[in-house]
């Protein structure tokens, strides 16, 4: 019967560096899924929000609006959402780091190039899921919109 256990740091070490390895390669991947998810809503979004202002972009368009304002007025509104997206994202990572202190002894750190790296992504998600969306909306045939009900 054995009632003592012998460890060496070395092997402890060694231990420890294999679990931030899988770390490493788990997270960056399921914040990836993350953003792929999100953009799909980002996506879904815009495109539900131009069928419902068809009639809009109609009469904005015969009004003399080009197909580059139509653009950009999406893309705008696009990033709106992700930023705000990426704010509240900023908000739950603050309050989970302030949770993970609380109730364990690690001391993790925020940083400004973390908290700006994010919001870079998240204006990037934005606009490459919001190009669609925008581009569809700016191709609308003015007569076509304008009889839409």
């Amino acid at each position: 019967r054995r009632d003592y256990e012998v460890t060496i740091p070395l092997e402890l070490l060694a231990s420890r560096q294999r679990t931030q390895r899988v770390f490493n390669l788990v997270l960056p991947v399921i914040a990836g899924i993350s953003l792929l998810v999100g953009g799909i809503g980002i996506l879904n979004i815009m495109l539900a929000s131009i069928t419902e202002r068809t009639r809009e972009i109609g009469i904005r368009r015969a009004l003399g609006a080009t197909q580059t304002d139509i653009t950009i007025q999406f893309l705008i509104e696009t990033v709106t959402l992700s930023v705000v997206g990426g704010l509240l994202g900023i908000a739950l990572g603050v309050a989970g780091v302030a949770a993970l202190e609380a109730f364990t002894n690690w001391k993790p750190v925020i940083t400004q190039g973390a908290v700006t790296l994010s919001m870079g992504i998240s204006c990037l998600t934005g606009i490459v899921f919001g190009i669609y969306p925008a581009r569809r909306a700016a191709l609308m045939d003015p007569i076509t919109a304008l009889r839409h009900d």
